[in-house]
């Protein structure tokens, strides 16, 4: 698996990678990426003021479905290559083999690389929040019967969710790595020492036998 190194934010002022707030700083301003925070936000926003709000703009419902699919996908497309990578360091997608059988591919950042706690706490609240908001209105839909509207929310629950599951596999393969690694290291340690308390022990004794030997 490859490593994703995080870009530098040109011509932003710099913030605490802890994410720690200052006093009187937004999300925004402690944000190490603020657009990809925008944007991670923007196009879900707009997608739910769109399917509540949308009847009071215009009657076309497939004028509305059409807008609101649309943002959904860009939003889906937006999380999976933008806001996670630099967020969160991590980036998920799945290919189909010849065979036919799916193979999920995980990308992370290097774990030498800090991570905004900021930031983070922000993508994993919203990724977590966004399908449940729309299994409610998933409910809301189907009880007043509203099936034309539950198509959308179809829509909306089945690509937040893939993105949700996407980036849980991804984090739990990061851990999963991380630690192996870690483990490695140790075990490498503890192998180089006792290989050098060996040699020591061989130089020492055969020190003390010439030593003996001479007298």
């Amino acid at each position: 698996m490859s490593h994703l190194q995080s870009p530098p934010a040109l011509g932003l002022p710099e913030t605490p990678q802890d994410g720690s707030f200052e006093p009187q700083q937004n999300m925004f301003q402690v944000s190490s990426h603020p657009m990809a925070l925008l944007f991670l936000i923007l196009f879900k926003g707009f997608a739910l003021a769109l399917y509540l709000l949308g009847n009071f703009f215009t009657n076309n419902f497939i004028l509305l479905f059409v807008v609101c699919v649309l943002t959904l996908a860009v939003d889906f497309w937006t999380v999976k290559n933008i806001s996670g990578r630099l967020l969160v360091g991590l980036r998920w997608w799945n290919e189909v083999r010849e065979d036919g059988t799916n193979e999920w591919i995980f990308e992370s950042r290097d774990q030498s690389v800090p991570i905004n706690s900021s930031d983070s706490r922000i993508f994993w609240s919203v990724l977590y929040a966004t399908p449940a908001i729309w299994s409610l209105l998933a409910i809301a839909a189907f009880f007043s019967l509203k099936f034309q509207w539950l198509l959308i929310v179809i829509i909306a629950v089945l690509l937040s969710s893939a993105n949700l599951i996407g980036y849980q596999r991804c984090d739990k393969d990061q851990k999963k790595r991380w630690s192996q690694l870690t483990g490695n290291a140790t075990s490498a340690g503890l192998m180089s020492g006792m290989v050098s308390g060996l040699m020591n022990n061989a130089i020492a004794g055969g020190v003390v036998g010439r030593l003996f030997n001479r007298g």
